[in-house]
């Protein structure tokens, strides 16, 4: 049965998804690459988003390998696209990725502005939403094929779902930085109420992953 997935989602120690400040220079924010230390060393890692050889094979890897395992199609927050905000001013701006995003399955960006879709190197379609978090979610399970649909962030858009009991599972890697501030990812939302429990938690030298599902 399809599911509603959240993976490889980075906190900090104190409850932040990234560092505030998000720019075209800074994409996660001030301090925000620090939380993902977990994962950028990874062998998986490496190879889908830097096309480069190298990396861990550790516990690490293991749940970024995991993360992809059955995903036919992703949603994302706008932040998590890029860093336009409001009307589109053209269509130059293709996302953080380059040519060829790690993604490989269709992509739903949650928008209130529309835009066209663009296809992308890879197999990647990014398909821009405006009818909310529902609609988005009905358009990816189509185009999933039976497979998952896994939401990529931000912070916002996981709440949201998160807060209309849509999630079935969350993958979240705690990694020992303290941000200070930023937008936290539980504040105001009492998962027990939600229906929801951890089932699992590994540690590493650079994040304690913990699983979350709904019951």
């Amino acid at each position: 049965m399809s599911k509603l997935r959240v993976n490889a989602f980075t906190l900090s120690l104190d409850g932040f998804g990234a560092g505030p400040g998000q720019t075209l220079q800074n994409p996660l924010g001030v301090g925000g690459e620090d939380l993902h230390k977990w994962m950028i060393g990874t062998r998986t890692f490496r190879k889908m988003v830097l096309g480069a050889d190298g990396g861990t094979t550790d516990v690490d890897d293991r749940f970024t390998v995991s993360s992809f395992d059955n995903v036919g199609a992703w949603i994302l927050g706008r932040n998590m696209f890029g860093p336009v905000r409001g009307e589109w001013p053209d269509e130059n701006w293709k996302g953080w990725w380059g040519d060829n995003p790690p993604y490989h399955v269709p992509v739903f960006v949650l928008t209130h502005y529309k835009r066209d879709p663009i296809e992308m190197e890879g197999g990647t379609t990014f398909h821009f939403v405006t009818g909310g978090i529902h609609d988005a979610l009905d358009q990816a399970k189509a185009a999933a094929g039976g497979k998952d649909v896994r939401v990529g962030g931000g912070v916002s858009t996981i709440r949201q779902y998160l807060q209309e009991k849509l999630i079935d599972e969350l993958h979240l890697a705690v990694s020992p930085v303290l941000l200070g501030r930023g937008e936290n990812l539980f504040a105001g939302l009492d998962m027990l109420k939600l229906g929801y429990q951890c089932t699992e938690q590994v540690a590493t030298a650079l994040a304690t992953h913990v699983t979350i599902k709904r019951g």
